[in-house]
């Protein structure tokens, strides 16, 4: 009965009551029209194979608009290596400069203030300054809890050139950082060296915002700053005409969906001068001799750009911020906002029929500061943690797209899950390598803590009924033990098309 009762408080009839009233707290929702009509077009394979997709911090989706304009070009001309002076390398090299100029235009960042520099992935541009940048003795590398392991890897670095790394904690419940010891660390710096600040401008776990005045901040304290913008631009403005970060990693297929396989590196050319390279590679030189045993690196982008270019990639990336420009990253954002608010109000108020709590939420549980990206985990009526393998079983097969785990960020994790060092040193202390199931089994059964959770992000493409249908599938949980867990049953929603 219980089960029944739960099942029901999102069925596929009461959908449109819940939207009336979802518009009716959200008029500014109806702004974002034109979200609704691209979903039901440039997405409509969402709807066609009843996908519900709650995974865009983990990639955004492509328009059917970005594929048929990027396919149509490669159709219609011929391009060649842009390391070649000849007519197919000249055309692709217009392509290259086009996409560039268009990603300084986007982010509103001055060509004469800063390089933008293509790479792999986002990972790649964090790399390319960790091996890079000046670390030495006396010199310091800061970075908060809830970076991705990408910036985590930057410790690597500065560790082996002698230089202290601190991490700034995030504090429970909202996981944010606090103002007071941030700056107690930033006044640690020794000025006669080389500092660097890391921080992300939204956090890939708790979607948490840290405010971007950090930057200018750290900048008068006399550091370097290294800004993460990859969960952060999908959803928002940034703006370098006036936010001024040293250094920033970009993903865009994050943004857009597609291509897959380049990133940026945004840094300004003051901060770039810095940077020392530990080798060069085919185009990044002007000259490089064997007998000679020497080179000289391209005064340009070129320099950090090592081999050919992904040249027939390019010119999607500019497909891509065009159509996003078409659309408006404020009009993305306001439409997530909505969607988060309603999505963070409703898990927060879900109850088992003993009054318990279904979910516990990390990070803010409203929609101050933070981004469309909502980490949680789910408990049954005995406060037993449900483990997210279970959740994401479940999910796959109500075709729900979502992610479990640590999501690449252990820091936000640790905070969140309330793990102590002690207990994070015990899984790198046996000789034999733990594997990460083993650890997090032992978290659950030997200290009953998780070490990972469930995450839903929101974007370009989401509508209400994709919220609607997963507080069907959370409410499945209800009054539900752990060891008695089953398929849910729930009719699928009906109403994609409508949010």
């Amino acid at each position: 009965m219980m089960a029944l009762i739960a099942a029901n408080l999102y069925p596929p009839e009461g959908f449109d009551a819940a939207r009336a009233a979802f518009l009716q707290r959200n008029p500014a929702y109806a702004a974002t029209s034109r979200l609704r009509e691209l979903r039901a077009t440039e997405y409509a394979r969402l709807d066609q194979q009843g996908h519900i997709y709650l995974d865009y911090t983990g990639g955004s989706l492509y328009a059917e608009e970005q594929v048929r304009r990027h396919a149509d070009l490669l159709r219609q001309h011929v391009f060649g290596n842009p390391h070649s002076v000849n007519p197919t390398s000249m055309a692709a090299t217009r392509l290259v400069d086009q996409a560039r100029a268009y990603v300084y235009d986007f982010f509103r960042a001055s060509p004469e203030e800063y390089t933008a520099i293509f790479t792999p992935n986002a990972s790649g541009a964090l790399k390319l300054v960790g091996e890079a940048y000046p670390f030495c003795p006396g010199g310091r590398y800061l970075l908060t809890f809830d970076n991705h392991n990408s910036v985590n890897g930057i410790r690597e670095f500065a560790q082996a050139k002698g230089a202290e790394v601190t991490y700034l904690p995030v504090v429970p419940p909202d996981l944010r950082i606090s103002q007071e010891r941030l700056d107690a660390l930033l006044d640690r710096a020794d000025l006669a060296y080389a500092n660097l600040f890391a921080f992300p401008a939204q956090s890939n776990f708790s979607g948490v915002q840290h405010p971007l005045d950090l930057i200018e901040h750290a900048h008068a304290k006399g550091w370097d700053v290294f800004l993460d913008a990859a969960a952060f631009t999908p959803t928002n403005r940034l703006d370098l005409s006036r936010w001024k970060p040293d250094f920033v990693s970009l993903s865009f297929y994050k943004i857009f969906g597609y291509p897959t396989g380049v990133g940026c590196l945004l840094a300004r050319k003051d901060a770039l001068k810095k940077l020392r390279r530990p080798w060069f590679a085919g185009g990044t030189i002007t000259m490089a001799s064997v007998q000679g045993c020497s080179h000289h690196l391209a005064d340009s982008e070129a320099a950090y750009e090592d081999g050919t270019v992904d040249y027939l990639n390019l010119p999607a990336i500019k497909i891509g911020l065009e159509y996003i420009d078409s659309i408006g990253v404020d009009l993305i954002h306001d439409r997530v906002a909505a969607l988060t608010g309603w999505l963070l109000e409703e898990l927060a108020a879900l109850r088992h029929s003993d009054g318990s709590p279904l979910v516990r939420i990390y990070g803010p549980t409203d929609t101050t500061a933070r981004g469309g990206t909502i980490a949680f985990n789910f408990y049954d009526p005995e406060a037993e943690l449900v483990d997210f393998h279970i959740v994401e079983q479940l999910a796959n097969e109500a075709r729900i797209s979502l992610r479990t785990g640590c999501f690449c960020n252990p820091g936000a994790g640790e905070v969140a899950h309330g793990l102590t060092e002690a207990e994070m040193r015990e899984a790198f202390q046996d000789e034999q390598r733990m594997t990460l199931d083993q650890f997090q089994s032992i978290l659950q059964q030997k200290h009953k803590k998780s070490a990972g959770a469930v995450r839903v992000s929101l974007g370009i493409a989401s509508n209400f009924a994709d919220v609607y249908h997963f507080m069907a599938f959370a409410a499945s949980f209800l009054d539900k033990r752990v060891g008695e867990l089953r398929m849910p049953c729930f009719p699928p929603c009906q109403k994609a098309a409508q949010g």
